[in-house]
């Protein structure tokens, strides 16, 4: 098998994808925007006080190149953005609340991408979850049908060619039957970017009916909707860890499943066992955990860790302007 990202940089290579990282005051997105820069991936929109970020790319060493920077507060067209932004939020703010808003980066970035003049943005290495989801939630909103966005973790192996899709690890504390069975079915068209061909296994302690609960009763549901809403996709559940990752397992608790043992992406029944979940495969597994993967929006906009290195930037920056392209 190809290597992942060998794989989405021949996808994204010249096609001058745009990404905005709002955050052009840390050092860690400047080497990631100028490497990306650099081998032709993206062009990046940084965003910040020009001269501020320019000589911060020049102590790094990256001033042979032409960067796009923008300082929100001298945007030549700001009272155009803001006038749109009062449209889109439709009476929830006036043009003052949007001059002050759109001082900030993340919801000045998040604009870009509406109007059109960016396709993408990566945010999140000193701003919170919150600080980079809610700009997008209130701005560029989920699709149609999708009551709420979710955050996916690829969990990629390189050394063994192994590459799975965990959901939702990140935004969701509880998610209801419904909200589940969107999670499976938003994150079975995000394998699609990874050239995963996706078995979904929605998670649980119960297979197949072993255990009586509420917490059962509800992944039991989320499969049913989940189903209804994408046929033709393999979905199934629940399913204990073993039941779906094990065929020997699988054979014994579940032998009618057509997911249960050639699972490769996992949806837990909430954040809490979803976001251990995923810690527990890079820590003890040895899996490298990129995202999470914001899904369900109508523009990819993702978030970091705020413990992200360069590298981590880079990668999520490559997957960003891959789902860019499927988006067109």
């Amino acid at each position: 098998m190809r290597s992942l990202f060998g794989t989405l940089r021949e996808k994204v290579a010249s096609n001058y994808v745009k990404i905005v990282f709002p955050e052009g005051n840390d050092d860690r997105v400047l080497r990631a925007a100028a490497r990306l820069k650099f081998e032709g991936l993206i062009d990046p929109v940084i965003l910040g006080e020009y001269d501020e970020v320019h000589d911060s790319l020049a102590r790094l060493g990256f001033v042979d190149q032409d960067y796009t920077i923008i300082n929100p507060n001298d945007y030549a067209y700001f009272e155009k953005m803001k006038e749109a932004f009062v449209e889109i939020r439709k009476g929830k703010a006036t043009l003052e609340d949007a001059d002050r808003l759109l001082r900030d980066v993340n919801y000045f970035g998040v604009m870009l991408v509406k109007m059109g003049l960016a396709d993408g943005m990566v945010s999140g290495a000193i701003h919170s979850t919150a600080d980079t989801v809610r700009p997008a939630l209130q701005i560029i909103k989920t699709k149609p049908g999708i009551s709420r966005t979710s955050g996916v973790f690829l969990m990629n192996r390189e050394s063994t060619n192994h590459r799975f899709l965990f959901a939702d690890c990140a935004i969701n504390i509880d998610p209801n039957a419904q909200e589940l069975a969107e999670i499976a079915v938003n994150t079975a068209e995000t394998a699609a970017i990874f050239g995963i061909d996706p078995k979904v296994a929605l998670l649980s302690f119960s297979t197949k009916g072993s255990a009586k609960a509420p917490q059962v009763d509800k992944v039991q549901e989320a499969v049913r909707l989940a189903k209804e809403i994408a046929p033709d996709v393999a979905i199934d559940g629940e399913l204990q860890f073993d039941a779906a990752f094990v065929a020997e397992t699988a054979a014994i608790k579940a032998p009618d499943s057509p997911v249960a043992g050639q699972a490769n992406v996992f949806v837990f029944p909430d954040l809490q066992s979803g976001n251990i979940g995923y810690k527990i495969a890079q820590r003890l597994g040895m899996f490298e955990a990129i995202g999470p993967v914001l899904q369900g929006l109508n523009a990819p906009v993702n978030d970091l860790s705020r413990g992200s290195s360069a590298e981590d930037i880079y990668k999520l920056s490559i997957i960003t302007a891959a789902q860019a392209l499927d988006r067109h």
